[in-house]
Parts: C-alpha cells; structure tokens; sequence
C-alpha cells in the first residue's frame, strides 16, 4: 500500500508483443499459470486466492504468524519482502525459510518486493530493475517451487507523477524479459502504478500489451480511497474479466486517509467474478492506521473490527477460501461467471437525469472531497446502442479539473468535455460505464449533457 504506513522502528509500512524480435519463454509446464484469463494450478484447477498480506520484512522475528493466518481459513500470504535499497535486504535463506513456513502452513506463497513503492513520486523508491536484480539474487532458493510461489515483481512501482508512470508497460515487459531470460518459470504478479490504484487508467490501458508479451502474468489491483463507490469497483474489475485479462485485488483495506473503499463491494464482487483478493495486513501498522491491523500485537486471539470482517464477514475468508489443490485442497466456494456479469449498479441520483429519452445520460458525482479539491465519478448510461459517446457540463465558478482517468477530456474555458477512450466506447443499450477526475474547487456537482459520438 501507498507507505503512508509506519513501523514502530520510524520505516514507513505501508507491453505489443509484435514489437520484440523475439518470444519470451512459455510458462512452466508445473507450477501455476494463466489459462483462459484465469490462475490456474499445474493440472489446470482454478485457483481463488483469498489471502493476507503480512510485513515480515519488518517483523521476520513474526514467524508464527504464517500458522495464524492459516488458522483463520487464508489460502494465500503476501509476503512483504526488501531489496534492500530501501530496507534491510531479507536474504536468500530467509526467503528460503518463508517458502518452507508457508508450505508447512499449506499456503501459497505471494512474494513481493516493497522498495519499489511509489517510485517518481517516492525519492527512496526503488526501480523495477532493482526489484528484479532482487529476485536473480535470491533465484537460486526460489527454483522448482512455481507450485508454491507467485513472484509478485514490485509493490506500487509508480506514483502519481504522469513524467514517469506512463513507462509503466514498457518497464514492466523489460521487467518480465529479465526474470524469464534468467529462467524464472514462476507465475508473475504485476502492480498498478498510481500507488498500486491506477486511478489514471495505465494499467487498464495497457495491460493488453503485458499480456501480449507474456502469457504467465496476472494484474494487481490495490483498492483503497479511488473505490468508495460499488460502481466503480464493478466497472474496474468486470473491464478485466471481459477482456480476458487475470487480475486480482492485491491489497484493500476497510478504512484509509484517502478515503473509505467499499469493502463489501470488493469482497462481493470478486467472488461474483471469480476474482482473488488479498487485504492489507495481518499486524504491525502504525503511524495512525493501525485499524488496518486485522489482529492486534500478531496476536491471532484478539481480532480488530477488520480482522473480524475480512476472516468472518460475508464473502470474506472463511466463507470463500478453498485451500490450494498443491495441499489437497479443491473445487471452487463459487462456481465461476457463466453470464455476463451485472452491469455496475447505480445510486439514486442527485438531480434528476438529463434527457432520459436521448441516446444517453451523465451523472455527476462526488465521491471524496477535501478542502480545495474534490474527486468525482461521472457514469454514462446508453439509452440506444452506443459506439461513442461524448459528455459536456460547464465548471461551476472557480472549479477546475486536475486529472482524469478512463476519458479523454479537455477543457476551454468553463465548459468541459469528456469524451470516451479506445476501450469504453461501445456500451449497449441499457448498460453503463463510468470515468473519474479529480477537481480543484468546490465540490459542486454540476449538471452534464451526454450524446453519441
């Protein structure tokens, strides 16, 4: 997660492929991999990862915490590790010693790299090609265990700086030729930029390209302040599923200082779509948002109000883990999609919609604001069979816009206008889709008009 994150030590916690004259190696023929846009084990059973992240880079003395996290019905740990260009470097017999605490825990092991936080944003930040340097480093103990091991490449690669997190696919492909060039046959987990939340729809945009140059990688998706609304969490996540494109959520929490995600929106709509999630983080958080702490002081016996909901509240852990068919386990707690997924559902409006009759309609709405500055979803709604649409509204006095994500938007003067990008023109009739922004201003929703282009 965004490291605003501190450990009681003072550390902060928190791709075409028709481009490249040659092919990246194929996936291994044992260990996990992707099939049909889906996480699936050697002999091809789906695997749901419904998981925990723990920050043993910080508390490597917390090593019963991985017989603790099992206890409570997790399939998967994240395991926080350093490269030690930000934090002391967890070394080779270390990282072996992980792997054989989650296999006698019959857990899967999700590896990450946290130096790479916010990199262009984050002075201290770590590159891609460090966090990969890492992983060559410590290759040898990580060998013949890709039925036990995702390498998830580096944590929240990019912040918010636009100068440098549109290289995001073209440093995660160079990424991904290194550790396959060097022989890692492992499934590959890859994080948005925009502090892991991709609020700037790169990810979502470029994705396509990762996956083109490599068939054994899924995305990661961190959801905390930018998912307040159901809508836009179902818009991110089914934009996945129908692209054919494996995703998982990475790291959400219930609560954080940019605002409260919809956790039960999460944890209802990844089971819907036969989704994996991990959530944010066993213990040992600080520097106020300890109430991401799902156990206080790594103590299994004394759950917060966020331990007790992701392990024991509907469509959490214990209601849809399924251990790993490595350890056994099998079947699935929910029967993948076999219909197209539920369009995202809509609040009551504000106001009342513009031109119900027409080709389409806008909603405005503001979902976080702060002072001198806003964030707002606009949902465009198709009346008629849409290949394009076009959204206008004029700026109340004073209110300008900042950053978009998933539009094209430009503005003259007090009149803004939002126009679709390559990937959410077509909208059936009756269906809908949404784009964000973040504004400058007054958080006043104003009033748009919406027509086909």
């Amino acid at each position: 997660m965004r490291t605003r994150i501190a450990l009681a030590l003072g550390a902060a916690l928190a791709l075409v492929a028709s481009l490249f004259a040659f092919s990246l190696p194929a996936h291994a023929d044992t260990g996990f991999r992707v099939q049909d846009g889906r996480l699936v084990d050697a002999a091809g059973n789906d695997f749901l990862i419904r998981g925990v992240s723990h920050a043993h880079t910080w508390y490597t003395h917390q090593t019963g915490s991985f017989a603790d996290i099992k206890s409570l019905g997790a399939n998967t740990v994240r395991v926080v590790l350093s490269s030690g260009d930000r934090w002391n470097e967890n070394s080779a017999a270390d990282v072996e010693n992980v792997v054989s605490l989650c296999k006698a825990n019959r857990l899967v092991c999700m590896l990450e790299v946290h130096d790479t936080t916010g990199y262009g944003e984050e002075g201290a930040a770590a590159t891609l090609d460090e966090a990969v340097d890492y992983w060559l480093r410590i290759q040898d103990v990580l060998h013949g265990e890709e039925d036990h091991v995702l390498v998830n490449i580096g944590n929240e690669p990019y912040g918010n700086d636009q100068g440098v997190n549109q290289a995001w696919a073209a440093d995660t492909i160079d990424a991904i030729e290194r550790l396959r060039a060097a022989g890692f046959e492992h499934t590959l987990v890859v994080d948005a930029p925009n502090w892991g939340q991709d609020w700037q729809g790169i990810m979502r945009r470029d994705a396509p390209q990762v996956a083109a140059a490599d068939d054994n990688t899924v995305f990661s998706i961190h959801m905390y302040g930018v998912y307040e609304q159901e809508s836009t969490v179902v818009s991110y996540l089914e934009h996945f599923v129908n692209a054919g494109l494996p995703l998982i959520v990475g790291e959400f929490g219930h609560d954080h200082s940019d605002g409260n995600p919809d956790e039960d929106a999460i944890m209802e709509h990844t089971r819907r779509l036969g989704l994996g999630y991990v959530g944010w983080s066993w213990s040992g958080n600080g520097g106020g948002v300890e109430y991401l702490d799902m156990v206080e002081g790594f103590d299994v016996n004394r759950l917060t109000p966020w331990g007790e909901r992701i392990f024991h509240g509907p469509d959490g852990i214990g209601e849809t883990s399924v251990e790993a068919p490595i350890y056994g386990g099998g079947g699935e707690p929910t029967d993948p999609p076999t219909e197209e997924p539920s369009e995202p559902p809509t609040e009551e409006p504000s106001e009342p919609p513009t031109d119900p009759e027409g080709e389409c309609t806008a909603e405005f709405r503001v979902t976080n604001e702060w002072s001198g500055g806003f964030q707002a979803e606009v949902e465009v709604t198709a009346h008629t069979a849409l290949t394009g649409w076009v959204v206008t509204w004029t700026s109340p006095a004073g209110q300008t816009v900042a950053h978009s994500w998933n539009t094209d938007l430009s503005t003259s003067g007090g009149t803004v206008t939002a126009r679709n990008v390559a990937y959410n023109g077509t909208v059936a009739a009756g269906a809908a889709t949404t784009f964000g922004l973040i504004g400058n201003g007054t958080a006043v929703a104003p009033d748009p008009a919406c027509a086909a282009a």
